[in-house]
């Protein structure tokens, strides 16, 4: 009866086998093994980006102020631009030149000195003065845009980065996903051949045993 069993021995291993693999220690799925690589990634990157996304923000709040003014109260900003003028190095040596040109005219003329010839002098002062302030002006606003260009190039480096980090993060979750599926098939197609095993096994088992049983005539 011994020698039966033996026959039947390689079916039982394989029932064994499958058993073991069903209830037993589980092997690692490959998922976690790829995802604990995976998870290590925002945080590993997060630094290379955070200066940009930051800077960003930052810019972004400040733009926001200065539009604000813009639209909302466009007086302030012509006021903080304008607050500072003073006379430029060259507006008396303009001043005096054109002074002396009018004076020389009046005098050619002979009104130097009249009402008339001092209400010249007064518009030439003026002339020159608010041409003076007008290149001010325009010199400040021109920095002014370079400052708001500038914001705005940071603004955008912050929004690339931002874009970039969050592809990134959808990427590895998107990775972690097809990885949860694959994890999940591997676990079904083990079950599948360890349940495979189990029946097989057994009806290998069986065949073994009455093969030699019916071999050997029952002894």
């Amino acid at each position: 009866m011994w020698q039966a069993l033996l026959s039947a021995l390689p079916g039982i291993a394989s029932a064994a086998g499958g058993v073991a693999g069903l209830f037993g220690k589980k092997g690692r799925n490959p998922a976690d093994a790829s995802n604990q690589y995976l998870d290590q990634i925002p945080g590993a990157m997060k630094p290379y980006y955070q200066p940009y996304m930051d800077s960003g923000s930052r810019s972004m709040g400040k733009l926001e102020g200065e539009y604000g003014s813009a639209l909302d109260d466009p007086n302030s900003i012509y006021n903080k631009l304008s607050s500072g003028y003073k006379e430029s190095p060259g507006y008396q040596a303009k001043l005096q030149a054109a002074l002396g040109a009018g004076q020389n005219a009046s005098a050619a003329g002979g009104m130097l000195g009249t009402p008339q010839d001092v209400t010249q002098e007064s518009k030439i002062a003026h002339d020159i003065t608010d041409q003076d302030f007008e290149e001010y002006l325009n010199h400040m606003l021109g920095i002014y845009n370079q400052g708001i260009s500038g914001e705005e190039g940071i603004n955008k480096m912050g929004f690339d980065a931002t874009t970039g980090y969050g592809n990134m993060i959808g990427s590895v979750l998107g990775q972690k996903s097809q990885n949860a599926y694959a994890g999940q098939d591997w676990m079904n197609e083990n079950n599948k051949n360890n349940w495979s095993n189990i029946f097989g096994g057994i009806g290998a088992a069986g065949t073994g045993y009455n093969n030699w049983i019916n071999k050997n005539g029952g002894k």
